[in-house]
């Protein structure tokens, strides 16, 4: 499994090149194994590292820790979602037991902010569900019963007031949610390296070529090296088709996103220097927006089935214009030049926007399929994922295994056709809000 990432992600350039970086090159045993160092891997191997601390713990990624989704995305931290499918009446229950995960999601992150006092950019300024067409009115209306019903405090808000709050004159209707948390994900994704026990071994650009069981024990054939382990965690997400986890039941979108330079002051005055925002779209392939903390401005508005392990600079340069194009219809007083950074990502989705948080065998487990939630349910999972491989229970185990499971996927080439076909309706819906 070599990924192969692109180089032009902002929030990974903001942050200082790490050193010390070790990669396999030598067999080896051990008690535990996670692999994929993102958001879960990382906190299941805090959590192990607390729980076992007389126990060996190896961490491995394909590439650079961190450097995958987890610092990859568009740094949301959701309390509530509304194209995940559950929002009807008849499936209010689903949907409230969705938002508590968010809600256990955002404690648990919180907490790591406090207690090992991180610096990620938190902003508690809510976040905005927003379309430039007024018939999307129905939607927000139907959803704000939803929020309503369940107590989510939220204002409906017409085009005069989200110009006034947003800088931009392109959306017509949007609902303001109270409870959504925007960070900067890199920075986040850091600190939870340098966080880890002194009981965990970090391997990185160390990818994984095949995997068995034998016995008792998980045998793991890499790059340059083989491990041996007692019990082994799979947190790789968007990757966990790829290694045979849950394969008929995952599978992996590719995201395209880029980022504005820094504006200048008259650019910022010129968009009437609004407070740090950030928009999630009515339509599922609509845009996601991004004023961040120091003035640039984020925007993903590509979905894609592609080959997860690498998109060449020609084609994510193709998927660029697409962006460019999304800031100028919102802020066409702003250069055409303006576009910094553009990179890709991979993220992972069931069919039934469910999650995968499983024991598949008596020392195998696996955690992933966040669905584009995945700051505060990876964190959340991986910590939790950890606990349940120790035999341990908790409130958020019993919640978390509440949720309906995953359902089937047909084989391919059905599954892509379906998935391409689905993609390219939802895309001609949403065309007017890239």
């Amino acid at each position: 499994m070599e990924v192969e990432n692109d180089k032009g992600c902002s929030w990974i350039n903001d942050l200082n090149s790490r050193t010390n970086i070790k990669s396999i090159n030598s067999d080896e045993d051990c008690d535990w194994l996670i692999i994929g160092a993102g958001y879960t891997g990382l906190s299941a191997a805090r959590k192990l590292g607390k729980l076992h601390p007389n126990q060996k713990i190896i961490l491995v990624d394909a590439q650079l820790a961190g450097e995958g989704a987890s610092g990859r995305n568009s740094g949301y931290l959701v309390d509530t979602t509304l194209n995940d499918g559950f929002t009807s009446n008849k499936d209010l229950e689903n949907y409230k037991k969705k938002t508590d995960i968010y809600a256990f999601g955002i404690e648990v992150v919180k907490k790591f902010i406090k207690e090992y006092q991180v610096d990620c950019d938190w902003n508690e300024s809510g976040k905005y569900f927003a379309s430039s067409k007024k018939e999307d009115r129905n939607i927000l209306n139907n959803f704000s019963y939803t929020l309503s019903r369940l107590g989510f405090e939220h204002s409906l808000l017409e085009r005069d007031e989200l110009f006034n709050r947003l800088g931009t004159s392109f959306y017509n209707i949007g609902i303001y949610t109270r409870g959504g948390i925007l960070i900067h994900p890199g920075k986040l994704v850091r600190a939870m390296i340098d966080a880890l026990p002194y009981n965990v071994i970090l391997y990185e650009n160390s990818y994984l070529l095949n995997w068995y069981k034998e016995k008792d024990v998980v045998l793991c054939q890499f790059n340059n090296g083989n491990i041996k382990t007692k019990k082994i965690i799979f947190a790789t997400n968007g990757f966990l088709k790829s290694l045979g986890i849950k394969s008929n039941y995952n599978f992996p979108i590719t995201l395209t996103a880029s980022m504005t330079r820094r504006l200048s002051d008259k650019e910022f005055e010129n968009i009437g220097k609004p407070k740090e925002w950030g928009v999630l779209p009515v339509k599922p392939m609509g845009a996601t927006v991004r004023l961040t903390k120091d003035k640039r401005i984020l925007i993903r508005n590509t979905a894609e089935v592609h080959n997860p392990f690498k998109m060449s600079s020609k084609n994510l340069k193709k998927r660029s214009i697409n962006q460019k194009i999304g800031i100028k219809k919102r802020f066409p007083q702003l250069p055409d030049d303006i576009i910094q950074s553009s990179w890709s990502g991979i993220v992972s989705r069931t069919r039934n926007s469910s999650q995968i948080f499983e024991k598949i065998d008596k020392n195998i487990f696996a955690a992933g399929c966040y669905n584009g939630s995945g700051i505060g349910v990876g964190t959340l999972f991986g910590e939790q994922i950890a606990l349940k491989a120790s035999n341990e229970i908790s409130l958020e185990i019993k919640t978390i295994e509440k949720i309906n499971k995953p359902t089937w996927l047909p084989p391919e080439p059905f599954l892509s056709m379906g998935i391409k076909s689905r993609l390219l309706y939802e895309r001609l819906i949403a065309r007017s809000e890239i």
